[in-house]
């Protein structure tokens, strides 16, 4: 795609007001740009930068994209848009259903208004989600709660007009009695904060029809002018507002106004001094877009102060630090969100290459925000033995009733350490990880909303839809442990409002193992992970993978439960060829009387099952609302059940269909130089 100086300044070259094209030759105030496109945005790159998007260009040709473009990123790109637009959609209708609700109870209705506008209203929130239904002209022109006056919007969309110049047309329209009142439309506004080229608010405003106004801001003022560039040759100006301002204090500038319906932050590392002002400058239901690079220190225990400087806890160290990395994430948007009354519901986490990417709703709810030290959890980890861990919720949410008999929250003081000081699998010292938030990282509906999409959409303009369905697939399993409804056709039409979920719904189960990690502390061959699936199904436990990492093992099973299991296999299927050592985590769940039964005076007990409903301790707990105090899922067998190595059970149906883990498809696969 790169052309030689030769062919960008022939007369072939085209002026930026041209119609936007892959590939061409633009010539602009003496300089030479060449287009890329992604998505159905375009870009004008200098003509001395490759505008290759082959994944095998050398390292040398990478770093001098490092302004410009990243294709690696394209699938966060593609995404993103998907999530925004499948958000998008249930804002836009809960705002059309506020509005007719307004046009019902008609205190301010306008002279000679007719009587069907709540109906025709209501019709177009149950027909459309496409761009001609949300333009539908309405006899009204108020607007509803989630969109600003007239005169408060301007200033919102755009902070460089002025008072006068914004209230000029209103005055105009006041003197002209016979003028048609404007239509009114549900306001869906967009900050992309950190904005560098643009490249991310032209697709939002190519690829999401109903948005109304997109802000495109950058501190930079070179970076500002590219995205003037980019906005003219791509016919947005009436939709993009470029702002030239650091991103903090431009958000902070929106403590006392009507915010931003959707907030993207895509830095250039850490997102966590941005957290706290994107918070003060979000609508109420608006939807909070993160990303953060710096896996050195949200996923590695190099840094750990450093980690705790930034959000606000411990890493986790071990095999599912990644998935740690989200939590810690997600506990800085929650406990920044909580100072102000807002509480988050993560609809979608996810560790992706070297960054993560998480998109949180936030609501207004004092209420729920109650729950939140119910929801924050400490780990004992005991990395340094068999890599076990027990959670600890800082806090009890416990449902009981009114007089009235109406269910109400009581939150309380949790008990003790759910931990001893050594790990009770292996005797190893444990370590303390978090806090952390201990909640589920996804919204199963939006999840599926958002795969709906993939349905609809041109794969040439969404190349990395394959891997979008398999890792949401996959993300949506660890939530479901892919339990398929039982009505499959109620899924096919699905409605655009997003269910809410739980605010109470903790993680019983928050992070994964790998069969190989594991086998490494006996000593033993690595069992095949469909054998192991198959033991932890036949026992009854239920059994997905993590989209983390590929070979991952999720289950709601204990660790002694997994460990049980383990030690089976050598018995079975794995002798150990040589004598564990003195002293090793190995030695010291191998060397137990008996995991199949608990012994007292030398004689064999059987464990009574402990179900769904009860602790481990055998005290009675609500599941669905209120937090126990185990340190893990209650097992449904203790570890008196037999192991049955089952490869078949253990193989799901529909396993290589999806491209679930994508793999580096060049050396120095990351995020290229920092922008100068």
């Amino acid at each position: 795609m790169a052309s030689t100086d030769a062919t960008m300044t022939s007369p072939q070259a085209k002026t930026i007001d041209a119609t936007p094209e892959a590939g061409q030759n633009i010539s602009h105030e003496g300089k030479e740009y060449t287009t890329i496109k992604e998505g159905l945005a375009h870009i004008l790159v200098p003509h001395d930068t490759p505008t290759s998007t082959d994944p095998r260009m050398s390292k040398e040709d990478t770093q001098k994209q490092q302004v410009f473009y990243n294709p690696i990123q394209q699938f966060n790109r593609d995404l993103s848009v998907l999530a925004i637009k499948t958000f998008g959609l249930d804002s836009i209708q809960r705002k059309q259903e506020r509005h007719a609700k307004q046009l019902k109870r008609g205190p301010k209705k306008h002279k000679g208004q007719g009587t069907g506008v709540a109906e025709e209203e209501q019709a177009e929130s149950a027909a459309g989600e496409d761009e001609n239904t949300l333009k539908r002209k309405l006899a009204d022109g108020e607007t509803d709660d989630g969109a600003a006056p007239a005169k408060k919007q301007k200033l919102t969309e755009n902070g460089d007009a002025t008072e006068e110049a914004e209230a000029a047309p209103a005055s105009g329209a006041q003197a002209d009695a016979n003028k048609e009142p404007k239509p009114w439309r549900a306001q869906f506004t967009i900050l992309d904060a950190l904005s560098a080229t643009g490249l991310r608010a032209l697709r939002y405003a190519k690829e999401i029809p109903f948005a109304t106004s997109i802000t495109s801001n950058d501190m930079s003022k070179n970076a500002v002018e590219s995205i003037k560039l980019n906005v003219k040759h791509n016919k947005l100006e009436a939709t993009i507002k470029p702002n030239t301002g650091n991103a903090i204090a431009y958000m902070y500038s929106y403590c006392d106004k009507n915010g931003y319906d959707v907030i993207d932050l895509d830095p250039y590392g850490t997102a966590a001094p941005f957290i706290d002002s994107a918070i003060q400058a979000i609508n109420d239901d608006g939807l909070l877009c993160v990303t953060c690079t710096d896996s050195a220190i949200f996923a590695s225990h190099g840094y750990l102060e450093k980690t705790y400087s930034q959000y606000g806890g411990l890493p986790f160290k071990g095999e599912s630090c990644h998935e740690g990395g989200l939590r810690l994430v997600l506990h800085a948007i929650a406990s920044s969100a909580a100072r102000y009354g807002m509480a988050i519901e993560p609809l979608l986490s996810l560790s992706i290459d070297y960054y993560l990417r998480v998109f949180v709703r936030v609501r207004k709810a004092p209420n729920d925000v109650k729950l939140l030290a119910g929801k924050t959890m400490l780990v004992y980890s005991c990395d340094n033995g068999c890599g076990a861990w027990t959670t600890q919720f800082l806090a009890r949410n416990k449902v009981t009733k009114n007089k009235k008999g109406d269910p109400f929250y009581k939150h309380g003081f949790a008990a003790g350490p759910s931990a001893d000081e050594h790990c009770r699998h292996c005797g190893t010292k444990t370590h303390l990880v978090g806090p952390m938030y201990g909640g589920p990282l996804h919204n199963v509906g939006f999840i599926e909303r958002v795969l709906a999409q993939l349905n609809e959409v041109d794969r040439k303009t969404y190349p990395t839809m394959d891997r979008i369905e398999g890792m949401l697939r996959t993300a949506l399993e660890e939530i479901t442990f892919g339990v398929k409804p039982k009505d499959e056709k109620s899924t096919r039409v699905l409605d655009p409002l997003i269910p809410k979920a739980d605010p109470a719904e903790i993680d019983h189960h928050p992070f994964f193992f790998i069969p190989s990690s594991i086998a490494r502390v006996v000593h033993c061959s690595a069992p095949p992970t469909a054998a192991l699936r198959g033991a932890l199904r036949h026992a009854g436990f239920r059994v997905t993978m993590s989209h983390c990492k590929p070979g991952s093992v999720k289950t709601d099973a204990s660790w002694t439960d997994i460990w049980h299991i383990m030690t089976e296999w050598v018995r079975q299927k794995a002798p150990l060829k040589n004598p564990l050592k003195e002293n090793t985590a190995g030695r010291a769940i191998m060397s137990k009387p008996s995991t199949s039964a608990e012994k007292t005076n030398g004689a064999a007990q059987n464990v009574a099952p402990v179900t769904d409903s009860t602790t481990q301790n055998g005290e009675t707990a609500d599941v669905e609302m209120a937090n126990t105090e185990t340190t893990e899922r209650p097992s449904y067998l203790g570890t008196n059940f037999e192991v049955k190595f089952d490869e078949k059970l253990g193989r799901d149906h529909d396993r290589g269909k999806y491209v679930r883990y994508q793999l580096a498809p060049r050396e120095n696969w990351g995020p290229m130089s920092r922008a100068r």
